[in-house]
């Protein structure tokens, strides 16, 4: 349980132009703080992760939302795969080799969190729910991601969409 409320600094850029729906960032970034505290909350998932063990007051980590163009540059460039995708994390505190994280003035930094806002529309039409729950679906896995899981095995991503799944149960959407 987390003893003292954390600081959350989520900071968010939709560099997506007319997409629609609209997305309210306002919403968007009090609906990520709630999921994050939900996960900060439930210590046999922060003993997995990369914050296990770490002191600090404030989280912080950015969240782009762009077009399948830009995420497409994005993946090609950083991971070597010639297509558009749905969401990519880079886990910048989780990647790092425990001795060599920083925390900076109590504060870490766990990366960035980079959506399609097209790739989050299809898939939601694509699995039959609405265009919000596909996103704040992405937005936890990102979070996951950023904490240090991964899905190398069909055990765990069931496991991490399991955690998605909590993570969005506690928002209205």
């Amino acid at each position: 349980m987390m003893t003292n409320k954390k600081e959350l600094n989520i900071f968010i850029e939709n560099i997506c132009n007319e997409f629609e729906p609209s997305v309210d960032l306002r919403v968007l970034t009090d609906n990520t703080k709630k999921m994050l505290e939900f996960f900060l909350n439930n210590q046999n998932w922060i003993e997995k992760s990369c914050l296990k063990n770490e002191e600090f007051d404030t989280i912080s980590f950015d969240i782009v939302l762009c077009d399948n163009k830009k995420i497409h540059e994005i993946n090609r460039e950083y991971r070597n795969k010639d297509c558009p995708t749905d969401v990519i994390s880079f886990a910048i505190f989780a990647d790092s080799e425990p001795e060599e994280r920083f925390v900076f003035d109590n504060e870490i930094n766990l990366g960035e969190i980079i959506i399609s806002l097209e790739k989050t529309k299809q898939q939601a039409q694509e699995n039959n729910h609405g265009f919000y729950v596909e996103l704040y679906f992405l937005l936890a896995h990102g979070i996951l991601h950023l904490a240090g899981y991964d899905h190398r095995t069909e055990e765990t991503l069931n496991e991490m969409w399991d955690m998605q799944k909590e993570m969005t149960g506690v928002l209205n959407v």
